[in-house]
């Protein structure tokens, strides 16, 4: 199995900065796309950002010009830089990746356990 480990979230000010950082880690990884979604109280799981393996990029429009997307593909990890952070962006971000282990022939999807961030008016 493939275990997503996410940290960076926390208590900012809006206006201010967060990085979220999620490692990925099985056995001889294969990780084709990444990407960061959000959840709000009584709304489905949206997406924020992906990037491919090739480095291509998506973001919703509410983050578009604020956040970015990164990955480090030595690492098995993605990134979200956050800035000019707003109240709305309060919720519990979920990383995910698209990927296959040793064990495994086709890719599927793999989520963390989530993390909250919470921006102060």
């Amino acid at each position: 199995q493939v275990q997503l480990v996410e940290s960076g979230g926390g208590l900012v000010q809006a206006g201010g900065s967060l990085r979220l950082s999620c490692a990925a880690s099985g056995s001889r990884l294969s990780i084709d796309a990444m990407g960061w979604y959000r959840q709000a109280p009584g709304k489905q799981r949206e997406l924020v950002a992906t990037i491919t393996s090739g480095g291509s990029t998506n973001y919703a429009d509410s983050v578009k010009g604020r956040f970015t997307i990164s990955r480090d593909n030595a690492k098995n990890t993605v990134y979200l830089q956050m800035n000019s952070l707003k109240p709305e962006d309060t919720t519990v971000y979920y990383c995910n990746c698209n990927a296959r282990t040793s064990g495994s022939i086709r890719y599927r999807d793999y989520w963390g356990q989530g993390t909250q961030v919470t921006v102060s008016s």
